[in-house]
Protein backbone atom coordinates (compact mmCIF):
# COMPACT_ATOMS: atom_id res chain seq x y z
CA UNK A 1 0.00 0.00 0.00
CA UNK A 2 1.11 3.27 -1.10
CA UNK A 3 1.50 6.23 1.47
CA UNK A 4 0.22 9.62 0.32
CA UNK A 5 3.10 12.10 1.27
CA UNK A 6 1.60 15.16 2.80
CA UNK A 7 2.81 18.39 1.10
CA UNK A 8 4.95 20.82 3.05
CA UNK A 9 2.19 23.86 5.00
CA UNK A 10 3.16 26.77 3.09
CA UNK A 11 4.26 29.05 5.39
CA UNK A 12 1.92 32.75 6.88
CA UNK A 13 2.46 36.01 6.55
CA UNK A 14 2.96 36.24 10.04
CA UNK A 15 5.55 33.58 10.56
CA UNK A 16 7.79 35.32 7.63
CA UNK A 17 11.13 36.68 8.22
CA UNK A 18 11.01 40.01 7.77
CA UNK A 19 13.09 39.78 4.27
CA UNK A 20 10.70 37.57 3.66
CA UNK A 21 7.68 39.26 4.00
CA UNK A 22 7.24 41.62 1.34
CA UNK A 23 7.17 39.17 -1.16
CA UNK A 24 5.08 36.88 0.69
CA UNK A 25 2.57 40.01 0.16
CA UNK A 26 2.94 40.80 -3.26
CA UNK A 27 2.51 37.23 -4.01
CA UNK A 28 -0.54 36.81 -2.14
CA UNK A 29 -2.02 39.68 -4.18
CA UNK A 30 -3.59 37.72 -7.38
CA UNK A 31 -1.80 38.50 -10.96
CA UNK A 32 1.80 39.72 -9.10
CA UNK A 33 2.40 35.97 -8.18
CA UNK A 34 4.96 35.18 -11.19
CA UNK A 35 8.20 36.43 -11.03
CA UNK A 36 7.52 38.17 -14.44
CA UNK A 37 5.02 40.31 -12.76
CA UNK A 38 7.62 41.67 -9.97
CA UNK A 39 9.16 42.41 -12.38
CA UNK A 40 7.42 44.44 -14.38
CA UNK A 41 6.19 45.86 -11.07
CA UNK A 42 9.18 46.43 -10.55
CA UNK A 43 9.81 49.10 -14.00
CA UNK A 44 6.81 51.29 -12.69
CA UNK A 45 8.60 53.41 -10.42
CA UNK A 46 11.64 54.04 -13.25
CA UNK A 47 8.91 54.61 -15.98
CA UNK A 48 7.49 57.06 -13.45
CA UNK A 49 10.87 58.79 -12.92
CA UNK A 50 11.59 58.75 -16.72
CA UNK A 51 8.28 59.97 -17.89
CA UNK A 52 8.81 63.14 -15.24
CA UNK A 53 12.50 63.53 -16.42
CA UNK A 54 10.75 63.83 -20.09
CA UNK A 55 8.03 66.25 -19.22
CA UNK A 56 10.75 68.85 -17.32
CA UNK A 57 12.80 68.10 -20.42
CA UNK A 58 9.84 69.07 -22.49
CA UNK A 59 8.97 72.19 -20.50
CA UNK A 60 13.02 72.98 -20.46
CA UNK A 61 12.81 73.14 -24.06
CA UNK A 62 10.49 75.38 -24.48
CA UNK A 63 12.26 77.90 -22.63
CA UNK A 64 15.35 80.10 -24.10
CA UNK A 65 18.87 79.82 -22.49
CA UNK A 66 18.59 81.06 -19.17
CA UNK A 67 20.01 84.77 -19.23
CA UNK A 68 22.30 86.68 -16.37
CA UNK A 69 19.86 88.80 -15.22
CA UNK A 70 16.80 86.20 -15.18
CA UNK A 71 19.99 83.89 -12.91
CA UNK A 72 21.00 86.93 -11.03
CA UNK A 73 17.47 88.05 -10.12
CA UNK A 74 15.46 85.26 -9.01
CA UNK A 75 18.50 83.82 -6.93
CA UNK A 76 19.01 87.27 -5.44
CA UNK A 77 14.91 87.52 -4.51
CA UNK A 78 15.47 83.50 -3.17
CA UNK A 79 17.93 84.30 -0.85
CA UNK A 80 16.07 87.39 0.19
CA UNK A 81 13.13 85.62 0.97
CA UNK A 82 14.59 82.92 2.73
CA UNK A 83 16.40 85.56 5.28
CA UNK A 84 12.87 87.31 5.94
CA UNK A 85 11.72 84.17 6.55
CA UNK A 86 14.31 83.33 8.86
CA UNK A 87 13.13 86.30 10.83
CA UNK A 88 10.17 84.16 12.65
CA UNK A 89 13.12 82.87 14.70
CA UNK A 90 14.50 86.00 15.67
CA UNK A 91 11.16 87.08 16.25
CA UNK A 92 10.49 84.30 18.52
CA UNK A 93 13.35 84.64 20.62
CA UNK A 94 12.56 88.29 21.19
CA UNK A 95 9.30 87.41 22.34
CA UNK A 96 10.16 84.25 24.51
CA UNK A 97 13.22 85.80 26.36
CA UNK A 98 11.38 89.11 26.96
CA UNK A 99 8.34 86.85 28.76
CA UNK A 100 8.45 84.79 31.67
CA UNK A 101 9.75 81.12 31.57
CA UNK A 102 6.33 79.32 32.18
CA UNK A 103 4.91 80.31 28.77
CA UNK A 104 8.42 79.99 26.33
CA UNK A 105 6.74 76.95 24.82
CA UNK A 106 3.94 78.39 23.71
CA UNK A 107 5.02 81.61 22.79
CA UNK A 108 7.61 79.49 20.68
CA UNK A 109 4.95 77.36 19.22
CA UNK A 110 2.61 80.44 18.10
CA UNK A 111 5.53 81.70 16.08
CA UNK A 112 6.46 78.33 14.56
CA UNK A 113 3.22 77.99 13.83
CA UNK A 114 2.05 80.81 12.62
CA UNK A 115 4.12 81.11 9.60
CA UNK A 116 3.07 77.57 8.40
CA UNK A 117 -0.92 78.71 8.85
CA UNK A 118 0.04 82.21 7.10
CA UNK A 119 1.93 80.38 3.91
CA UNK A 120 -1.32 78.38 3.78
CA UNK A 121 -3.55 81.52 4.03
CA UNK A 122 -1.62 83.26 1.37
CA UNK A 123 -0.99 80.62 -0.55
CA UNK A 124 -4.49 79.24 -0.74
CA UNK A 125 -5.97 83.07 -1.08
CA UNK A 126 -4.23 86.11 -0.14
CA UNK A 127 -1.68 86.23 -2.87
CA UNK A 128 -4.34 86.27 -5.57
CA UNK A 129 -6.11 89.21 -3.84
CA UNK A 130 -2.77 91.08 -3.03
CA UNK A 131 -1.36 90.70 -7.13
CA UNK A 132 -2.17 88.39 -9.63
CA UNK A 133 -6.10 89.56 -9.98
CA UNK A 134 -8.26 91.25 -11.90
CA UNK A 135 -9.20 94.27 -9.96
CA UNK A 136 -13.25 94.15 -8.92
CA UNK A 137 -13.31 97.73 -7.46
CA UNK A 138 -10.91 99.38 -8.84
CA UNK A 139 -7.96 100.54 -6.63
CA UNK A 140 -9.25 99.04 -3.86
CA UNK A 141 -10.00 95.47 -4.06
CA UNK A 142 -8.53 92.31 -6.79
CA UNK A 143 -10.21 88.46 -7.25
CA UNK A 144 -9.36 86.13 -9.38
CA UNK A 145 -9.89 82.87 -7.55
CA UNK A 146 -7.28 80.52 -6.03
CA UNK A 147 -3.86 79.75 -6.08
CA UNK A 148 -1.16 81.09 -8.36
CA UNK A 149 0.00 80.14 -11.56
CA UNK A 150 3.58 79.22 -11.50
CA UNK A 151 4.50 79.48 -15.21
CA UNK A 152 7.75 79.98 -16.11
CA UNK A 153 7.13 82.11 -19.71
CA UNK A 154 9.96 82.76 -22.19
CA UNK A 155 9.44 86.60 -21.68
CA UNK A 156 10.15 85.98 -18.21
CA UNK A 157 13.83 84.94 -19.12
CA UNK A 158 14.30 87.16 -21.78
CA UNK A 159 13.37 90.15 -19.82
CA UNK A 160 15.52 89.19 -16.41
CA UNK A 161 11.91 88.84 -14.87
CA UNK A 162 11.25 86.68 -11.26
CA UNK A 163 9.38 83.87 -12.02
CA UNK A 164 6.13 83.34 -9.83
CA UNK A 165 7.17 80.68 -7.53
CA UNK A 166 9.96 82.98 -6.23
CA UNK A 167 8.13 86.42 -6.01
CA UNK A 168 5.91 84.69 -3.96
CA UNK A 169 7.88 82.97 -1.85
CA UNK A 170 9.30 86.70 -0.73
CA UNK A 171 5.68 88.28 -0.36
CA UNK A 172 4.19 85.53 1.70
CA UNK A 173 7.84 86.32 4.22
CA UNK A 174 6.53 89.52 4.37
CA UNK A 175 2.89 88.35 4.94
CA UNK A 176 3.83 86.36 7.72
CA UNK A 177 5.77 89.12 9.49
CA UNK A 178 2.49 91.18 9.73
CA UNK A 179 0.59 88.25 12.15
CA UNK A 180 3.87 87.45 13.99
CA UNK A 181 4.23 91.38 15.01
CA UNK A 182 0.25 89.97 16.73
CA UNK A 183 1.92 87.17 18.72
CA UNK A 184 4.07 89.76 20.69
CA UNK A 185 1.07 91.97 21.66
CA UNK A 186 -1.19 89.03 23.00
CA UNK A 187 2.16 87.13 24.79
CA UNK A 188 1.09 85.05 27.76
CA UNK A 189 -2.58 84.84 27.68
CA UNK A 190 -4.26 84.23 24.58
CA UNK A 191 -5.93 81.36 23.76
CA UNK A 192 -4.06 79.34 20.87
CA UNK A 193 -6.62 78.37 18.97
CA UNK A 194 -8.06 82.01 18.54
CA UNK A 195 -4.32 83.24 17.98
CA UNK A 196 -3.75 80.83 14.84
CA UNK A 197 -7.39 81.64 13.49
CA UNK A 198 -7.29 85.47 13.81
CA UNK A 199 -4.13 85.17 11.65
CA UNK A 200 -5.73 83.08 9.02
CA UNK A 201 -7.80 85.56 8.42
CA UNK A 202 -5.62 88.75 8.77
CA UNK A 203 -3.32 86.90 6.32
CA UNK A 204 -5.53 85.30 3.55
CA UNK A 205 -7.98 88.44 3.58
CA UNK A 206 -6.98 91.84 5.54
CA UNK A 207 -3.40 92.24 5.01
CA UNK A 208 -3.93 91.67 1.16
CA UNK A 209 -6.74 94.03 0.48
CA UNK A 210 -4.96 96.44 2.27
CA UNK A 211 -1.30 95.74 0.74
CA UNK A 212 -2.69 95.77 -2.66
CA UNK A 213 -4.12 99.68 -2.17
CA UNK A 214 -0.14 100.60 -1.94
CA UNK A 215 2.06 97.45 -3.30
CA UNK A 216 -0.11 97.35 -6.77
CA UNK A 217 1.68 99.26 -9.41
CA UNK A 218 -0.33 101.08 -12.32
CA UNK A 219 0.82 99.51 -15.50
CA UNK A 220 2.48 101.86 -18.54
CA UNK A 221 -0.09 103.43 -19.70
CA UNK A 222 -0.83 104.66 -16.26
CA UNK A 223 -3.62 102.37 -15.58
CA UNK A 224 -4.83 99.91 -12.45
CA UNK A 225 -2.66 100.20 -9.29
CA UNK A 226 -3.86 100.66 -5.81
CA UNK A 227 -5.14 103.84 -4.80
CA UNK A 228 -3.05 105.04 -2.61
CA UNK A 229 0.43 104.21 -5.15
CA UNK A 230 -1.82 106.30 -7.60
CA UNK A 231 -1.78 109.30 -4.90
CA UNK A 232 1.83 108.62 -4.32
CA UNK A 233 1.69 107.45 -0.82
CA UNK A 234 5.74 105.99 -0.63
CA UNK A 235 6.23 102.78 1.53
CA UNK A 236 9.28 100.72 -0.17
CA UNK A 237 9.28 97.94 2.38
CA UNK A 238 6.82 97.90 4.65
CA UNK A 239 6.89 100.33 7.74
CA UNK A 240 3.06 100.72 7.01
CA UNK A 241 1.62 97.84 5.01
CA UNK A 242 3.82 95.61 7.46
CA UNK A 243 4.47 96.33 10.51
CA UNK A 244 1.87 99.36 11.68
CA UNK A 245 -0.45 97.02 10.06
CA UNK A 246 0.41 94.33 12.16
CA UNK A 247 0.90 96.74 15.14
CA UNK A 248 -2.45 97.72 15.03
CA UNK A 249 -4.34 94.69 14.89
CA UNK A 250 -2.11 93.42 17.72
CA UNK A 251 -2.80 96.24 19.65
CA UNK A 252 -6.59 95.68 19.47
CA UNK A 253 -6.24 92.22 20.46
CA UNK A 254 -4.40 93.62 23.45
CA UNK A 255 -6.95 95.43 24.43
CA UNK A 256 -9.56 92.79 23.78
CA UNK A 257 -7.70 90.87 26.16
CA UNK A 258 -6.95 93.13 28.99
CA UNK A 259 -3.11 93.25 30.91
CA UNK A 260 -1.89 90.20 32.59
CA UNK A 261 -2.95 89.12 35.99
CA UNK A 262 -0.13 91.61 38.30
CA UNK A 263 0.76 94.10 35.33
CA UNK A 264 -0.80 96.94 37.20
CA UNK A 265 -1.22 96.91 40.57
CA UNK A 266 -3.56 100.02 41.99
CA UNK A 267 -3.20 101.56 38.24
CA UNK A 268 0.53 101.47 38.20
CA UNK A 269 2.94 99.08 36.22
CA UNK A 270 4.46 96.50 36.97
CA UNK A 271 7.67 95.42 35.44
CA UNK A 272 7.31 91.89 34.64
CA UNK A 273 10.98 90.85 33.72
CA UNK A 274 11.83 88.45 30.81
CA UNK A 275 13.04 84.93 31.44
CA UNK A 276 16.39 84.55 29.26
CA UNK A 277 18.10 88.05 27.64
CA UNK A 278 20.55 85.58 25.93
CA UNK A 279 18.32 84.56 23.15
CA UNK A 280 16.16 87.72 23.47
CA UNK A 281 19.39 89.53 22.30
CA UNK A 282 20.33 86.47 19.71
CA UNK A 283 16.71 86.85 18.70
CA UNK A 284 17.32 90.84 18.18
CA UNK A 285 20.90 90.10 16.10
CA UNK A 286 18.81 87.48 13.81
CA UNK A 287 16.03 89.92 13.08
CA UNK A 288 19.00 92.32 12.14
CA UNK A 289 20.34 90.44 9.34
CA UNK A 290 16.92 88.82 8.67
CA UNK A 291 16.16 92.93 7.50
CA UNK A 292 18.87 92.49 4.82
CA UNK A 293 16.24 89.99 2.78
CA UNK A 294 13.63 92.55 4.10
CA UNK A 295 14.86 96.10 2.52
CA UNK A 296 17.30 95.31 -0.04
CA UNK A 297 15.21 92.65 -1.35
CA UNK A 298 12.08 94.86 -1.81
CA UNK A 299 13.78 96.27 -4.81
CA UNK A 300 13.23 92.76 -6.29
CA UNK A 301 16.23 92.74 -8.44
CA UNK A 302 20.20 92.24 -8.12
CA UNK A 303 20.65 96.23 -8.63
CA UNK A 304 23.27 98.87 -8.09
CA UNK A 305 21.05 100.56 -4.94
CA UNK A 306 20.88 97.26 -3.08
CA UNK A 307 24.18 97.70 -1.78
CA UNK A 308 23.23 101.78 -0.55
CA UNK A 309 19.68 99.74 0.67
CA UNK A 310 21.66 97.68 3.11
CA UNK A 311 23.93 100.45 4.09
CA UNK A 312 21.11 103.11 5.64
CA UNK A 313 19.34 99.78 6.91
CA UNK A 314 22.65 99.16 8.91
CA UNK A 315 22.71 103.00 10.00
CA UNK A 316 19.03 103.21 11.06
CA UNK A 317 19.40 100.41 13.40
CA UNK A 318 22.76 101.72 14.46
CA UNK A 319 20.92 104.91 15.40
CA UNK A 320 18.11 103.00 17.46
CA UNK A 321 20.08 100.95 19.09
CA UNK A 322 22.45 104.09 20.22
CA UNK A 323 19.28 106.68 21.28
CA UNK A 324 17.61 103.65 22.89
CA UNK A 325 20.63 103.04 25.07
CA UNK A 326 20.55 106.77 25.82
CA UNK A 327 17.09 107.20 26.66
CA UNK A 328 16.94 104.54 28.56
CA UNK A 329 19.27 106.26 31.45
CA UNK A 330 16.64 109.14 32.13
CA UNK A 331 15.08 108.87 35.30
CA UNK A 332 12.04 106.75 35.15
CA UNK A 333 12.97 105.34 32.27
CA UNK A 334 15.79 102.25 33.51
CA UNK A 335 15.07 98.78 34.63
CA UNK A 336 14.67 99.82 37.94
CA UNK A 337 13.55 103.56 37.39
CA UNK A 338 16.67 104.99 38.11
CA UNK A 339 18.97 107.17 35.99
CA UNK A 340 22.14 106.00 35.06
CA UNK A 341 20.44 101.72 34.66
CA UNK A 342 21.04 100.71 30.54
CA UNK A 343 18.59 98.76 30.18
CA UNK A 344 19.36 95.72 27.43
CA UNK A 345 15.74 95.31 26.26
CA UNK A 346 15.58 99.01 25.67
CA UNK A 347 18.36 98.91 23.46
CA UNK A 348 16.82 95.44 21.68
CA UNK A 349 13.89 97.43 20.90
CA UNK A 350 15.69 100.21 20.17
CA UNK A 351 17.71 98.88 17.51
CA UNK A 352 14.39 96.78 15.93
CA UNK A 353 12.94 100.32 15.93
CA UNK A 354 15.67 102.23 14.15
CA UNK A 355 15.07 99.19 11.48
CA UNK A 356 11.04 100.05 11.34
CA UNK A 357 12.11 103.48 11.44
CA UNK A 358 14.09 103.50 7.75
CA UNK A 359 12.17 101.06 6.13
CA UNK A 360 9.65 103.21 4.40
CA UNK A 361 12.43 105.34 3.02
CA UNK A 362 15.78 103.11 2.92
CA UNK A 363 15.94 103.36 -0.84
CA UNK A 364 15.85 107.18 -1.41
CA UNK A 365 17.04 108.66 1.48
CA UNK A 366 20.50 110.22 2.36
CA UNK A 367 23.11 107.70 5.06
CA UNK A 368 22.96 110.96 7.77
CA UNK A 369 18.90 110.83 7.35
CA UNK A 370 19.03 107.26 7.71
CA UNK A 371 20.94 107.47 10.95
CA UNK A 372 18.96 110.30 12.44
CA UNK A 373 15.64 108.71 11.50
CA UNK A 374 16.96 105.45 13.50
CA UNK A 375 18.03 107.77 16.48
CA UNK A 376 14.36 109.45 16.41
CA UNK A 377 13.06 105.92 15.95
CA UNK A 378 15.23 105.11 19.29
CA UNK A 379 14.03 107.59 21.53
CA UNK A 380 10.04 107.15 20.27
CA UNK A 381 10.75 103.48 21.40
CA UNK A 382 11.30 104.14 24.89
CA UNK A 383 8.87 106.85 25.32
CA UNK A 384 6.52 104.75 23.57
CA UNK A 385 6.42 101.95 26.11
CA UNK A 386 6.01 104.68 28.92
CA UNK A 387 3.03 105.77 27.10
CA UNK A 388 1.46 102.41 26.69
CA UNK A 389 2.08 101.75 30.28
CA UNK A 390 0.28 105.04 31.11
CA UNK A 391 -2.80 104.00 29.15
CA UNK A 392 -2.74 100.40 31.14
CA UNK A 393 -2.35 98.35 27.73
CA UNK A 394 -0.09 95.75 28.67
CA UNK A 395 2.09 95.20 25.47
CA UNK A 396 4.53 92.17 27.29
CA UNK A 397 7.36 93.00 24.64
CA UNK A 398 6.97 96.33 23.29
CA UNK A 399 5.46 95.66 19.75
CA UNK A 400 3.46 98.68 19.32
CA UNK A 401 5.91 100.89 20.29
CA UNK A 402 8.90 99.42 18.12
CA UNK A 403 6.61 98.39 15.15
CA UNK A 404 3.27 101.19 15.63
CA UNK A 405 4.75 104.10 16.84
CA UNK A 406 8.33 103.76 14.63
CA UNK A 407 6.23 102.78 11.74
CA UNK A 408 4.00 105.90 11.72
CA UNK A 409 7.35 107.87 12.60
CA UNK A 410 9.51 105.78 9.61
CA UNK A 411 6.03 106.84 7.10
CA UNK A 412 6.05 110.35 8.06
CA UNK A 413 9.52 110.85 8.11
CA UNK A 414 9.68 109.82 4.17
CA UNK A 415 7.91 113.15 3.93
CA UNK A 416 10.18 114.69 5.56
CA UNK A 417 13.49 113.41 4.45
CA UNK A 418 12.98 112.02 0.70
CA UNK A 419 15.96 113.21 -1.19
CA UNK A 420 13.25 114.10 -4.05
CA UNK A 421 10.49 114.84 -2.34
CA UNK A 422 10.64 115.80 1.42
CA UNK A 423 10.39 118.95 3.24
CA UNK A 424 13.80 119.13 5.16
CA UNK A 425 15.08 118.72 1.30
CA UNK A 426 13.31 121.50 -0.20
CA UNK A 427 10.29 120.19 -1.71
CA UNK A 428 7.64 121.58 0.30
CA UNK A 429 4.70 119.67 2.32
CA UNK A 430 3.20 117.82 0.14
CA UNK A 431 3.94 114.43 0.33
CA UNK A 432 4.56 114.57 4.37
CA UNK A 433 0.39 115.02 3.82
CA UNK A 434 0.19 111.98 1.29
CA UNK A 435 1.96 110.50 4.08
CA UNK A 436 0.18 111.23 6.92
CA UNK A 437 -3.19 109.87 4.53
CA UNK A 438 -1.81 106.86 4.23
CA UNK A 439 -0.37 106.19 7.50
CA UNK A 440 -3.80 107.22 8.85
CA UNK A 441 -5.93 104.84 6.59
CA UNK A 442 -4.24 101.75 7.51
CA UNK A 443 -4.67 102.49 11.18
CA UNK A 444 -8.38 102.98 10.74
CA UNK A 445 -9.17 100.34 8.45
CA UNK A 446 -6.96 98.18 10.60
CA UNK A 447 -8.29 98.86 13.80
CA UNK A 448 -12.08 98.55 12.54
CA UNK A 449 -11.44 95.07 10.67
CA UNK A 450 -9.40 93.81 13.80
CA UNK A 451 -12.04 94.51 16.10
CA UNK A 452 -14.32 92.94 14.27
CA UNK A 453 -12.30 89.96 13.64
CA UNK A 454 -11.31 89.59 17.06
CA UNK A 455 -15.07 89.75 18.62
CA UNK A 456 -16.31 87.28 15.95
CA UNK A 457 -13.67 84.93 16.97
CA UNK A 458 -14.09 85.64 20.65
CA UNK A 459 -17.89 84.61 20.27
CA UNK A 460 -17.19 81.34 18.93
CA UNK A 461 -14.81 79.90 21.37
CA UNK A 462 -16.28 81.92 24.62
CA UNK A 463 -13.86 84.71 24.66
CA UNK A 464 -9.63 84.74 23.48
CA UNK A 465 -8.13 84.64 26.86
CA UNK A 466 -7.05 81.85 28.39
CA UNK A 467 -8.75 81.31 32.29
CA UNK A 468 -7.18 83.08 34.92
CA UNK A 469 -6.21 79.80 36.81
CA UNK A 470 -4.32 78.64 33.27
CA UNK A 471 -2.50 81.65 33.44
CA UNK A 472 -1.04 81.66 37.00
CA UNK A 473 0.02 78.28 36.18
CA UNK A 474 1.32 79.02 32.71
CA UNK A 475 0.43 78.57 28.91
CA UNK A 476 3.17 75.95 28.82
CA UNK A 477 1.06 73.43 30.98
CA UNK A 478 -2.29 74.59 29.83
CA UNK A 479 -2.34 74.61 26.24
CA UNK A 480 0.96 72.33 25.80
CA UNK A 481 1.28 69.90 29.11
CA UNK A 482 5.20 70.63 28.81
CA UNK A 483 7.68 73.14 30.26
CA UNK A 484 10.35 74.56 28.10
CA UNK A 485 12.92 73.84 30.64
CA UNK A 486 11.62 71.14 32.81
CA UNK A 487 15.51 70.35 34.34
CA UNK A 488 15.68 73.22 35.42
CA UNK A 489 12.78 73.17 36.98
CA UNK A 490 13.12 69.76 38.49
CA UNK A 491 16.48 71.26 40.10
CA UNK A 492 14.72 74.41 41.50
CA UNK A 493 12.00 72.29 43.64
Amino acid sequence: MTIASTPPRRKRLHEASLSEGPMMLFRSIRGFSSSRSLVWLACVPLALFGLGVFNLSAHAAELPELTPAFLANNLFLLVSAILVIFMNAGFAMVEAGLCRQKNAVNILFKNLLVFAVAASAYWFIGYKLMYNADWVIPGWLKFGGLFFDPTVTPEMVTDGSLVPSVDFLFQVAFAGTAATIVSGLVAERIKLTTFIIFSIFLVGFVYPIMGSWQWNFPDDAGLGGGWLNRLGFIDFAGSTVVHSMGAWAGLMGAIILGPRIGKFIDGKPQAIPGHNMAIATLGCLILWIGWYGFNPGSWLSMAPEVPYIAVTTTLGAAGGGIAATLASQLPGFGPDKRPGKPDITMTINGILGGLVSITAGCDAISMTSAWVMGFLGGIIVVFAVALIDSLKIDDPVGAFSVHGCCGIWGTLAVGLFHIDKGLFTGHGFSQLGIQFVGSLTFAVVSIVASLILWSIVGAFFGGIRVDSEEEIVGLDIGEHGMEAYPDFAAAAK
